[in-house]
């Protein structure tokens, strides 16, 4: 396994619309490895292939992310969002691609998700709690969109104000 590097804000790749996955195969499996690993080194509990440069619509999710608790790593493909509650839940998210900033995004609380797994089967997940904000955090990302994008204009402009000025000063 490989870690990979992560694509950051202001970077307009993290705006792409990622494209289904046509096939599961040994090259996939290894990409999904391959994200699990860069998820956990960096450290974090979800990861889209779009943060790692791949317009490709998986995603990896490990919520476990306890030291004394197993990993219980989930690989999700062509992930669709088929219902979720009316009932909202507020959680502080950050993320891999905009490090070091977090705020509260208020989502459905539930959701019920289809998505094919790495043995090419299709699955429904039925997602509460961290698990259901992290899907969906993750699936955004594969439709080009950042928990940034729930924030009021004002501090959405900052954030991203200031990773470009970041990319700048690396330039």
């Amino acid at each position: 396994m490989t870690t990979m590097p992560l694509i950051i804000l202001p970077d307009p790749l993290l705006r792409k619309v990622s494209a289904p996955v046509e096939r599961v195969d040994a090259d996939l499996k290894k990409l999904a490895d391959d994200m699990l690993e860069t998820m956990y080194e960096a450290p974090g509990i979800g990861l889209a292939a779009i943060q790692v440069g791949i317009p490709r619509r998986m995603l990896v999710i490990d919520v476990s992310n306890k030291e004394d608790e197993e990993k219980d790593p989930l690989v999700v493909i062509n992930p669709t969002i088929l219902t979720s509650s009316d009932e909202r839940s507020v959680y502080e998210e950050g993320c891999l691609s905009i490090p070091e900033f977090y705020a509260e995004v208020e989502r459905p609380a539930s959701v019920r998700v289809s998505y094919t797994d790495l043995a090419g089967k299709q699955q429904e997940i039925e997602a509460d709690g961290l698990l259901a904000t992290c899907l969906q955090h993750e699936i955004d990302h594969l439709d080009g969109a950042l928990f940034i994008d729930y924030l009021s204009r004002l501090k959405r402009e900052r954030v991203i104000k200031k990773f470009s000025k970041v990319a700048k000063h690396k330039l």
